[in-house]
């Protein structure tokens, strides 16, 4: 009997391997670009800002509700910086216009409402959280995120 020998192949050839690498390096690229991460960063951190500024709001709203209309301590026409810090709080930049020498510290007046004062999550601190707030002459709260990207503009009133 005339036995023949048959080859098996149990692999891959070099030039298989190098073209299932490129295909996935490709696919890769075209993902990583299409999700532009740089972009999804700025997008969460405005997210957050417009979220920092609606508790904001909603906790001096509480207070003048539970304080029978009375604003808090230090609120009025002027935009005024968030924060404890003493001085150096002011802004002359983006949207805001807080040209105070302190900061306006609302933390005790707000902290049965909020647990401590939000600040921007880039370039915020408790002592400058780069937030302003202001009421005008029909007491309408304003507040305000300095340092929206992307030429934002963050703005919450009520």
């Amino acid at each position: 009997m005339n036995k023949r020998l048959r080859h098996t192949s149990h692999g891959f050839t070099l030039i298989e391997l190098l073209l299932v690498i490129g295909i996935i390096a490709v696919l890769a690229v075209v993902v990583f670009v299409a999700l532009d991460p740089a972009k999804r960063f700025v997008d969460a951190r405005n997210s957050r800002r417009v979220s920092d500024a609606q508790f904001i709001l909603t906790a001096v709203r509480q207070y003048v509700i539970d304080n029978g209309s009375t604003l808090p301590t230090g609120l009025d026409t002027i935009e005024k910086q968030l924060g404890t810090g003493v001085s150096g709080c002011s802004l002359t930049y983006g949207v805001c216009s807080a040209n105070t020498n302190y900061c306006l510290d609302m933390s005790s007046d707000l902290a049965k409402y909020l647990k401590s004062l939000p600040f921007d999550p880039k370039e915020g601190t408790s002592v400058k959280t780069h937030y302003t707030i202001q009421v005008d002459s029909n007491n309408i709260i304003t507040v305000r995120a300095c340092d929206a990207e992307n030429n934002e503009e963050i703005v919450v009133s009520g």
